[in-house]
Parts: structure tokens; sequence; C-alpha cells
């Protein structure tokens, strides 16, 4: 996937929408990364992008304390184009005028093109779009060299160009899915004005991955990876073992949380089909003894966290040679880091394990760290991986552990893989489970009186959790058909022993989490 000589750079002013543009970009299969606004001028060109997207943000450009850029930067030669935030920059760093709008324009809104070229370029003149928009403050005034290229009724620079300087500007979001012909617009950027191509694939980023991982690695010594089974571990571990073969070790850690049958289906895949060295850790009764009458769910992760460590750390120092650790690390974890905004309000702590002790010393492999998690899942189905692996919904790290709320017992975690298995089974019977982000059972601390058989029933209730999402940070609950939802009460009440009672979580994130705990 890598072709780095025509990396495209998304300078990120703040923008809620930053992500969603490179990920736009990398559709359109170009290379493409973000950078914070405040980079100097001199790692930017370092960097020698091909081109240039100044992202939108939440100030005004001409307010005390704004993010500014070098203005240089629009001296680079490169290609640019500034979205919302962006385009009110460029205009007031190079002589135009950016003032608080009569009427601000939050949705829909209509755009005439009057000058087809540039980004307008497959379209006609007196073409119109429907277009989003999300700003305040509008371009009063146009710097020298700049033309219209389009128009709405509240907006009368809504699209502007040097184009000779091949500099555009948008007061629209063309990334976002409410701006249809965004992408057309985005394309033509890249492709017309940029002189771009598309060559950002799977089999391109896989050949240059396994070439990388050879050479950071070289011809000595060993690698260790964390098999989860999850999409992450499991193409980063793939694709490292295509790379260095038998001098890779996965340790796959039991911690008696997993889902019914996962640890036998895990060994399988990798030890079994693909051959892979996997050790096997039988690490059960060592996590639930060490949960043993814990409620509380941020103590339930540290605990799960630190005794991981413990367990991986001894296998870990049992492979002599070990050198390297791979990690599952993706783009947006990488994007947190450089984000103009900062990390965001800790909610809860992230499902994955945290670093492992410094005194392990090993050197990180991460070959997915340039990739998104739907570019990660078609890097998999590159490499051949099966779609039960790749397509599978995300799974926690704590695991069931804080699906299962309240105290953990073997007991109790037993019930909810019944009841877990019976979910999974019937929404993939209803051909739903790809339209889905994730679905779950969540066995509740909470008892209610029934009646099963003329007798008195007094047992525990089970939650289904259906939500649909693009990317897990927003979640609308799913509305599975009613004939679904009365087969899984029915299916689980009856053979799940423990349960007399089924809910449906109708909550969407925000205000709730996706997750119970």
């Amino acid at each position: 996937m890598t072709t780095k000589s025509d990396l495209v750079l998304v300078l990120d002013f703040g923008s809620q929408y930053t992500q969603l543009i490179a990920r736009r970009v990398r559709e359109a299969r170009v290379y493409c990364e973000i950078a914070s606004c405040l980079t100097p001028l001199d790692e930017l060109r370092a960097r020698r992008p091909k081109a240039i997207i100044l992202s939108g943000g939440p100030s005004s450009v001409y307010a005390e304390g704004a993010p500014q850029v070098d203005p240089g930067l629009f001296e680079l030669g490169v290609p640019i184009l500034g979205i919302c935030y962006g385009v009110q920059l460029l205009a007031h760093t190079r002589g135009g005028s950016v003032a608080r709008a009569d009427a601000r324009e939050y949705g829909a809104a209509e755009l005439t093109i009057d000058e087809p070229v540039g980004v307008f370029g497959r379209l006609a003149r007196g073409d119109k779009l429907t277009v989003w928009m999300s700003h305040g403050d509008r371009v009063e005034a146009m710097p020298p060299g700049f033309q219209t290229l389009a128009t709405s009724p509240s907006t009368p620079f809504c699209a502007v160009a040097d184009v000779e300087k091949k500099i555009y500007g948008l007061q629209f979001h063309p990334e976002v899915a409410h701006t249809p012909r965004g992408r057309e617009l985005l394309e033509a950027f890249l492709f017309d004005v940029a002189g771009l191509s598309p060559t950002w694939t799977s089999a391109a980023f896989a050949e240059q991955a396994v070439a990388a991982i050879r050479e950071q690695v070289g011809p000595t010594g060993d690698v260790i990876c964390g098999l989860s089974g999850g999409v992450d571990s499991s193409v980063a571990g793939f694709l490292v073992h295509r790379a260095i073969g038998a001098r890779l070790t996965c340790i796959f850690v039991d911690n008696g949380l997993l889902r019914e049958g996962e640890a036998d289906e895990v060994i399988k895949l990798f030890a079994g089909r693909f051959e892979m060295k996997v050790v096997h850790v039988d690490a059960r009764a060592r996590f639930l003894d060490a949960l043993a009458d814990v409620t509380d769910p941020e103590q339930k992760r540290k605990i799960i966290g630190r005794v991981f460590i413990e367990v991986f750390e001894t296998e870990a120092n049992k492979v002599d040679n070990a050198r390297f650790l791979v990690q599952g690390t993706l783009y947006p974890d990488v994007i947190e880091s450089v984000s103009f905004k900062g990390p965001s309000a800790v909610i809860k702590s992230h499902h994955n394990v945290g670093g492992l002790p410094e005194r392990m010393r090993m050197k990180l492999v991460e070959p997915l760290r340039e990739l998104f998690k739907d570019e990660v899942r078609a890097l998999g189905r590159e490499l051949g991986l099966p779609s039960d692996v790749l397509d599978r919904h995300p799974f926690p790290g704590p695991g069931l552990a804080v699906r299962c709320l309240g105290g953990l017992t073997e007991a109790r975690l037993e019930v909810l893989r019944k009841a877990d298995a019976i979910v999974q089974e019937e929404v993939r019977r209803a051909g739903v489970y790809q339209s889905l982000w994730q679905v779950f059972a969540v066995l509740l601390p909470v008892r209610s009186v029934g009646v099963m058989g003329d007798e008195r029933t007094y047992d525990e209730c089970i939650a289904v959790r259906a939500v649909e999402s693009t990317d897990g940070m927003t979640a609308d609950w799913a509305r599975l058909p009613h004939d679904l939802l009365a087969t899984l009460s029915t299916r689980i009440i009856n053979e799940v022993r423990g349960v007399n009672r089924v809910v449906y979580d109708i909550s969407s994130k925000p205000p709730a989490t996706i997750e119970w705990e």
C-alpha cells in the first residue's frame, strides 16, 4: 500500500473530520498522512509531500491564539487544498480578509459552479451541487491572484483558487457523506490538479512491508508476537511470519475471559493451518483468582493488564534470542500523538493492554502503524487470512470481564459464553452480522422473578447489545428485526440455565458507550 513518493499531507487544525479527509484520500488509493498544523515548515518540506490539504477547525483565523501556518507553506510549489478553516486561513495569510458571517451555515447548502476548472474541472458551468457547510466565518475578500470558482446563497466565495499556483479553497466539506459528489471533487484535486497516481494498494503494501520488516529485524534474532486472535494481532503476526518465518514466536494467553471455543479456534488456525510457532499459555485460573470479588470495571482492567504482562513476560523470557516485539499499532493510535487537539479525555482505560516493562528491552515492530482498520482487513485478505477472522467484530482486550458485570466466577462466565454464542449464531443466521459494528451479550448483576414450568425462578438477566457504526467513535443502536429479538430471547432463556430475562439495549454512543464497562 505504501508508495510514499506520492505522499499527501493533511495538516490538522482541530477538525472533527481530519481523519475522514485522510480516509477519503486513501480510498482514492493515494498515500496520505496527518500532521499537526504546528509542524515546522522545514520538517514539512523534508517530508516532500506531493500535495497538502488544510483541514477545518473550530477557531476563527483572526482570533488571538488561533492556529496559523508559516506563509512559506504556500511557496513550497506543491498543490494545496484548504477546507473550511483551511480556505479562511489561506485567505487570511495571503492578503484577503475573513470576518464573522451575517448568517452561520450549518448543514446542506446549494452551490453553483461559476468556473469549471481544477477541482471542478469534471463539472460544467452552472452545475448545482449539494454540499455540507459548517462555519460561522466566511471569506470577505480574496487574496491577490485568486478567482471565484463557485458560490452559495450565503457565501459569495464558496470555492476559490489561484489556478496558476494550484492553490484551492473550499468553504464546505467535500470529505463528508452529506456532500454527495465530494469524493469526485477530492479525486479531481488529487489526480487532475496534483497529478498523483492511484498506487496505494494492499498488494504493494504487503510487498514493501515484508521487505521493511526483514530490514528492521535483520538476519538473526527472534521476534515475539502477542496473539489474541483479533484482527490487528492476527494480521500483524501473519505479516511478520511471512517476512521471517520460524523466527517468529506467537504467545497466545488464554485468560479465561474468551468467547466459547475461541482458544481452540486460534490454535487450530495459526498453529495448525498456517503452521506458525504458537505458545498456548493456559492462565485461566491465575486471572480468575486475581479477579475474585472484584466488581469495579477500572480495577478489573488494571488487574487484567497487570496479570497479562506478568504471564507474557514469563513466556517471552523463555525465547532466548528474542529482540523484537510485534505490536498491532494502527494509524489512529499514531494520529493521537500528532493531533492539534491533544489527547482526549479518558472515559475508561483503553481495551488494549499497555506497554510491556522496559526491562524486557525489546524493540517494537509495528507493521500496521500506517493503516486504518479497514485497510488492515484489506491487507489480511491480500495475505490470505480467512474472512471469519478479518470480518469479526471488535472484541475488548479484557474480554468477557467487561461484559460480565459484577463479580466474576467461572459459572457466571459460562452463562455469558453460552448466551453470547446464541446471539452470534442467530445474528449470522439472520444475515445481519456484516451490517453491524458489534453485537454481543452482557450478563447483568440483576436478579428478577420469573416463572418456568409452573415454578418460581429468581435468576439473572442478559442484555443484548447491537450497534451500527463506521469507526466506533459514535454508534447508534441497531434496529434488529423483532422476530430476531424474539428468537434470541426464547433461545437464551430456554437453553442457558440461570437466565430468566432478556432485554435489548437501545442506547446510542454518546451518551452511552458501546461496551457496558
